[in-house]
């Protein structure tokens, strides 16, 4: 689903070279099994029908930015395929990982969008994410500019 998603979004700005040394590298069995057995992480995949249409990624803040403090948390993935965007499917996604990072209480929560995923930056911030930097995300030999949103502790 991640290799699926990823594709489906962004595949088309990468040499197929690239894509491929990225999705092996990233989105692998044994680099998903990790995740999956580390505290502090958690992935959700949305299913319609008991298909896989969707998934969300979340744990510990791991951005380049100087203001990420210690138990701040990250939105780390949020993929839904593009016949299923738009119908309420992503919101809920978000929904349940933010409700998991703040299971324990407020804390600042971060997110990296990439800088011309305008429709994506639209929706965090209607849910009071603010952009506060910008960092690199490397895709083979292209890099691209992404923009750092966090979101304050609420009280």
């Amino acid at each position: 689903m991640a290799e699926h998603t990823f594709t489906e979004a962004f595949g088309h700005l990468y040499p197929d070279r690239d894509l491929r040394d990225f999705i092996d590298q990233s989105y692998s069995v044994e680099r998903q099994r990790v995740i999956l057995s580390t505290p502090g992480y958690a992935v959700w995949l949305l299913e319609h029908e008991g298909v896989a249409v969707g998934h969300a990624a979340a744990g510990p803040c791991g951005l380049p930015n100087p203001g990420v403090q210690a138990g701040d948390g990250e939105l780390k993935r949020l993929y839904v395929l593009a016949a299923f965007q738009g119908s309420g499917w992503g919101g809920r996604l978000f929904q349940a990982a933010l409700d998991w990072l703040l299971a324990d209480g407020p804390r600042t929560l971060w997110i990296g969008v990439w800088s011309q995923n305008l429709g994506a930056q639209r929706f965090y911030a209607r849910h009071g994410f603010m952009k506060v930097g910008e960092h690199t995300f490397p895709v083979g030999r292209v890099v691209d500019r992404e923009f750092t949103l966090r979101r304050a502790m609420a009280a």
